[in-house]
């Protein structure tokens, strides 16, 4: 099943780039770029299954944890490092964007906005951690270890000097246009797209 940003993600990357799609999963998004936008590159997975997947659509995956870096890399060897819904999962995600950001010139990177009005509903009125579509894992199980918001990003950027070139805020994979949704990004935001550079 595709995800609902892909089309966002794909719409954000330049015809003919060299990627690097991290934590690329089956490979579906990685495929819709090699198709639409005729990318080239590498992407990474940790799962075997999902690797032998996204081989079988003819791509170039290898098998690696993204928290252990990506020195077989050198400086600068893509034009853009992709990591789609995969920064909440990482056990050290200061470094995978610090490495991001060394072999590419641009990242893009989404996640899950944790501040998001119905998260903050159903945990201060339920008083139990969320599950949604868009969080469908229950909090012993969840691959969402480092939970964060809007805010929390555009201050981690902020701190380590990475400028922010775009941001798109969604909801139920819309994009959030309007100036209340915008500026309240953090409250009406599902999930968050930003494209970043050093």
């Amino acid at each position: 099943m595709e995800k609902l940003n892909y089309n966002i993600i794909t719409r954000l990357i330049e015809k003919g780039s060299h990627i690097i799609d991290l934590g690329c999963g089956d490979g579906t998004l990685f495929k819709k770029l090699v198709d639409e936008k005729e990318v080239t590159g590498v992407g990474i997975e940790i799962k075997q299954d999902r690797v032998i997947e996204a081989i079988s659509k003819e791509l170039s995956v290898i098998q690696a944890d993204l928290d252990e870096g990506l020195e077989q890399f050198p400086d600068k060897s893509f034009d853009i490092a992709i990591l789609n819904q995969t920064l909440q999962s990482t056990e050290k995600p200061d470094y995978v964007v610090d490495e991001m950001l060394r072999v590419a010139s641009k990242a893009v990177i989404s996640f899950p906005n944790f501040a998001y009005w119905k998260v903050r509903f159903y945990l201060m009125f339920k008083g139990k951690m969320p599950v949604s579509e868009a969080l469908p894992y229950e909090w012993y199980n969840t691959p969402n270890i480092h939970l964060l918001t809007i805010n929390d990003f555009y201050d981690f950027c902020k701190a380590r000097n990475i400028k922010i070139q775009k941001s798109i805020y969604l909801t139920r994979g819309k994009e959030n246009k309007s100036l209340l949704t915008r500026a309240l990004s953090s409250l009406f935001s599902e999930e968050a797209v930003f494209i970043i550079t050093r």
